[in-house]
């Protein structure tokens, strides 16, 4: 309630009325009641447009596929005829480093990995223009494997942000001047990649714990207090099946609450595993979907269904995690050939009930699945404007499809048919485009090793109206 004095001084400054005047009464009412009324409503309307303007506005990008790690973007697209209004170049700039990595950005900053001449590197730039604020060397040189240079995505956690080396170690740092505040190696666990491509893992963080897959025989994962480094829990897994090889695949773990249960789902080497989030436990694997050289997309949660694809001649899986005494199965709802599906490693989207994606092994041809039943409801053999596997983000209705040789593509995300909304080719391009394309407050970034370039869009964030 108002102080008196306040009150007063509300309705005189409000109406610009003398405050005798609102103890008046017409036909009974009070003057003073009605003006109270009035404000109150005005005040909630206040309220609910700020409310509102808080919603529209643009969500940063935390982490590895987005705040949800499913690719999806709440941006809104300037244009859909990318054909007769494509994306405007803004800018491009150096000083990224050599890799693959994605990007992370938050409250204005833009945070990736790259290779520096130091060794392996957490990089900070402006989101506006792209100028670097400060780079930390995380490896006392460039980890060697095939195709050099860093894969992950940091995971921003308030002052904090996460990251594994592609050497094997994860490590904590400041997001302010990159101070490391812990840093532990994978050997520590008897680390293992399922091949030699590299760690590739964006680690998860998830309330006071952060988790990373070094893929030991005893702690294939790890949970870690995200404060500390000290090890909470580790999982040693046991999978039932030949397929794929031990050790660490090259996917990041995701969070599901099948069946109620709190668990942490990941793509090792071996295939699916579901592991309780309390104590690591494993709960449930499935080694169908596993291939022996690179198991890599990330695992999409429905509910109790999981969903998952490898290349390599594997294919794909639908599970759903059931009940069985104590136990918790995971059972085979379906497993497509890989000549009817599969997905490389540019990622997949749920959107109502259908998956989109790009298919075949260094293919991406553009794909729409019906994930309940797995029949291809358009594409499989249908060869998108670009070249090579395609990393794949969802935006308002649409999907971007950054190809392997860089082609940038928007594609209407409609079971209904294929519609190519029109594609561009970027400001610059170098090897394998294989960072996922990241948007935020209207723009679209796209890292291409050592340089990053910056698109408009989404509607300028100027010109939002709230």
């Amino acid at each position: 309630m108002f102080h008196p004095a306040c009150e007063q001084s509300w309705f005189y400054f409000c109406e610009g009325l003398p405050f005798p005047y609102l103890n008046s009464r017409i036909n009974g009412v009070c003057l003073k009641g009605a003006f109270m009324f009035l404000h109150v409503r005005r005040l909630a309307m206040i309220i609910l447009v700020i409310c509102l303007g808080s919603s529209l506005q643009a969500a940063d990008w935390p982490q590895w596929r987005g705040p949800d790690r499913n690719a999806h973007s709440d941006e809104h697209l300037a244009s859909t005829n990318w054909e007769t209004n494509p994306p405007k170049h803004l800018w491009t700039t150096s000083g990224f480093g050599e890799g693959y990595a994605s990007v992370a950005i938050v409250k204005g900053t833009i945070y990736t990995l790259g290779n520096t001449d130091g060794g392996q590197a957490v990089i900070a730039a402006n989101a506006t223009d792209g100028s670097i604020l400060w780079k930390k060397v995380l490896t006392e040189a460039n980890p060697k494997h095939d195709h050099k240079g860093s894969r992950c995505t940091p995971s921003v956690d308030g002052d904090r942000l996460y990251v594994v080396t592609s050497n094997g170690s994860i490590a904590c740092l400041k997001t302010d001047h990159g101070d490391v505040l812990w840093q532990r190696q994978f050997s520590d666990w008897g680390g293992k990649m399922m091949s030699g491509w590299g760690y590739s893992e964006s680690p998860l963080v998830d309330g006071d714990r952060v988790l990373c897959t070094p893929g030991g025989p005893d702690a294939l994962v790890v949970c870690l207090d995200k404060m500390t480094g000290k090890e909470i829990w580790a999982c040693k897994a046991s999978f039932e099946g030949n397929a794929g090889k031990d050790g660490a695949g090259y996917s990041s773990i995701v969070i599901s609450n099948a069946l109620g249960i709190k668990q942490y789902v990941q793509l090792t080497g071996k295939g699916l595993i579901g592991m309780r989030a309390d104590d690591g436990k494993q709960l449930w694997t499935y080694n169908r979907v596993a291939n022996g050289v690179a198991n890599i997309a990330t695992p999409i949660i429905d509910g109790n269904l999981v969903f998952a694809s490898t290349s390599y001649k594997t294919g794909t899986c639908l599970v759903e995690l059931k009940q069985d005494g104590d136990a918790v199965v995971a059972e085979e709802k379906y497993f497509l050939d890989f000549n009817v599906f599969n997905n490389h490693h540019g990622g997949m989207i749920l959107l109502a009930g259908h998956i989109y994606a790009g298919h075949k092994q260094n293919e991406g041809f553009p794909t729409c699945v019906n994930m309940a039943t797995g029949s291809v409801v358009w594409g499989g053999d249908l060869r998108g404007p670009g070249k090579g596997s395609a990393a794949v983000l969802y935006i308002d209705g649409h999907l971007i499809f950054r190809y392997q040789d860089g082609t940038v593509a928007l594609i209407e995300a409609t079971p209904t048919a294929y519609h190519l909304k029109g594609s561009f080719t970027p400001d610059f391009q170098e090897g394998n485009s294989w960072a996922h394309p990241v948007v935020v407050k209207g723009k679209l970034y796209l890292r291409e090793q050592d340089k990053l370039m910056c698109y408009q869009v989404g509607v300028p964030h100027s010109e939002v109206v709230r």
